[in-house]
């Protein structure tokens, strides 16, 4: 089955990974811009300089053959105390960044929050107080007033999921946070369907959906153990997060598991009415790899990772390495099959359409004497993921577009330019700016051509 010709081709980045310019023009700052880097990582302010090189950027995405443009905004760019006066000099960038994308034929696919939350509303309890809800909601209604004419796509939360259950490890949970997790996830999700309702009510024509990072998870065994410990990680790590966007309920599982590990919610009916209401039009979700999952006594000490390197929680469950597949450079586990499954998943369970908003490869890259950059292990990934997701949709899934991460090189949160996901090289390393040069790699030509043929070849 072919895809669709309106399938949207598209690649991602978010906005305190590419910008820079984290001071300039009235921005204010995020968690993001205040935090220590990992040892041996840049800080956030100038990463590859999109903001001031965004024109040549969107161009390049052009000759990169993009249908569709998915990027972040950053809160504090609009709102730089996240809750107070509008920037006038960041609504203009990002119509500017709008319009240079609809001049080239490209459907920006907007994210509103992604990681990025204001410093000033982190100082009075970030998510753990409601009042980070209602900006949040003040916040789109100002992106809705000044873009929804243009932007057709919305996303209103990257990885809401991530964010909780390793919210330290990416920089947006505090110590002292930790008993408040899942009423600052409450607060996350009565936000977003506010948002949801907002979108249809102010732009009827646009479409809507959240972003978690979703990976449907093996048991390591067939030990029934282990399968009920994979049962509780899928349950907290995906459907906890989609039930509620697409049928405003908890999910019982997850909720079993905040129960028994002693978290409070103060939930009202008012609050599950208002979950309710908000629906979405479409689910988006990033994939990079699965889990493997094994039974964990409650006697072992907790292990720790990354957002893709499955944590254990003694007494529910522990990741552990999947003999069966292959290793990044950096330590994820490689499952193109899984990609599928995961799809598949999602859809049977939720029936609503499918975009792909973060998939890839993050590698070292090295730039040849001639000034190319053989890539094909990135290229590789992608194909294995790209023909895994045709299969998916050839079993029925509805699967809008596929936005790999990333359109350009930016800081990775653990390895800063050490790891690189674009299909544009940007010249510069953790020590030292350079030029900021932009170079295609191999992998940009053949994207290029995957996507003028719409992945016919594969």
């Amino acid at each position: 089955m072919s895809l669709p010709k309106n399938f949207l081709w598209g690649a991602s980045t978010s906005a305190y990974q590419v910008e820079g310019a984290y001071n300039e023009d009235g921005k204010g700052l995020s968690v993001q811009d205040v935090k220590t880097p990992f040892p041996g990582t840049p800080n956030f302010n100038v990463c590859s300089d999109h903001y001031h090189h965004y024109k040549e950027d969107v161009k390049l995405f052009s000759e990169l053959g993009l249908k569709a443009y998915r990027f972040s905004i950053a809160w504090t760019r609009i709102l730089p105390d996240g809750d107070g006066e509008v920037n006038p000099k960041g609504v203009e960038f990002y119509s500017n960044l709008i319009d240079e994308c609809l001049k080239y034929g490209i459907e920006p696919i907007v994210t509103m929050y992604h990681f990025d939350l204001p410093y000033e509303l982190d100082k009075v309890g970030g998510w753990t107080n409601p009042r980070t809800m209602d900006a949040f909601v003040k916040f789109a209604k100002i992106l809705f007033e000044n873009y929804g004419s243009r932007v057709k796509y919305w996303l209103t939360i990257n990885e809401q999921n991530m964010m909780i259950l390793y919210g330290p490890v990416i920089g947006t949970t505090k110590p002292g946070q930790e008993g408040l997790l899942y009423q600052s996830n409450h607060y996350m999700l009565l936000a977003q369907a506010k948002v949801f309702k907002l979108c249809h009510e102010m732009v009827p024509n646009a479409k809507i959906g959240p972003a978690p990072n979703i990976s449907v998870n093996y048991p390591h065994t067939s030990k029934p153990e282990d399968n009920l410990a994979t049962l509780y990680v899928n349950a907290v790590r995906n459907w906890l997060y989609l039930d509620i966007a697409v049928w405003g309920k908890y999910n019982p599982v997850a909720m079993d598991y905040i129960t028994k590990k002693g978290f409070k919610i103060d939930i009202t009916e008012e609050d599950m009415q208002i979950l309710r209401e908000g629906k979405p039009d479409f689910i988006a979700f990033n994939y990079y790899n699965t889990a493997t999952i094994e039974a964990y006594s409650e006697k072992e000490a907790a292990t720790q990772g990354d957002q893709q390197i499955a944590l254990g929680d003694p007494g529910f469950f522990k990741g552990v390495a999947n003999e069966f597949l292959p290793f990044t450079d950096f330590g994820w586990q490689i499952d193109p099959l899984g990609f599928r499954t995961t799809l598949m998943e999602i859809y049977s369970r939720y029936h609503l359409p499918l975009l792909i908003t973060e998939n890839g490869l993050g590698a070292y890259d090295k730039v040849e004497e001639d000034g190319s950059i053989n890539d094909d292990y990135r290229i590789e990934y992608l194909k294995q993921h790209i023909t895994e997701l045709k299969r998916a949709v050839e079993t029925g899934v509805d699967v809008m577009g596929y936005c790999p991460w990333s359109a350009i090189d930016l800081i990775s949160t653990h390895q800063g330019f050490l790891k690189r996901y674009g299909f544009i090289y940007v010249n510069r390393d953790n020590e030292d700016l350079k030029d900021l040069k932009r170079l295609k790699k191999k992998s940009f030509f053949w994207y290029n051509n995957l996507i003028k043929e719409n992945a016919e070849s594969l």
